[in-house]
């Protein structure tokens, strides 16, 4: 698997479509920290760390609703393997004017795009979550 950042976003996207309350995702440092920023930020309900059927390490990712429509309505890759994208601090993009967050990977960890300017610190632009 190339981008195993991009393959639970699709797979977040396309659980919610068909209206699940659950996903599973196969497990890694780097999700882990990612869906700790959508817990944080009220995105999902919660994440568990599980084995699948061969024993591989996997996440079981709880999704939120609200009113019977996702709370995640747009979730999008930003850095792709091909063309990684790096920020500084000021150059950070508000998303949907503020409404919605970019996921930052920067030297103190995986944060919010508001966690990272107040922190003084930029990094490479994860996705954006609205």
């Amino acid at each position: 698997m190339n981008d195993p950042i991009g393959d639970m976003l699709t797979r977040i996207r396309n659980a919610q479509m068909r209206g699940k309350s659950t996903v599973n995702s196969p497990a890694s440092k780097l999700r882990c920290w990612v869906l700790d920023v959508l817990l944080d930020e009220g995105y999902i309900r919660g994440y568990e760390k599980t084995t699948d059927a061969a024993g591989h390490p996997a996440l079981e990712i709880s999704l939120k609703y609200y009113d019977g429509d996702p709370v995640i309505r747009e979730l999008k890759r930003v850095s792709k393997p091909g063309r990684r994208v790096y920020l500084g601090v000021k150059d950070i993009p508000q998303v949907r004017q503020g409404l919605g967050i970019s996921i930052v990977s920067t030297p103190q960890g995986v944060m919010s795009d508001a966690a990272a300017r107040s922190a003084n610190v930029g990094g490479e632009v994860l996705c954006t979550v609205f």
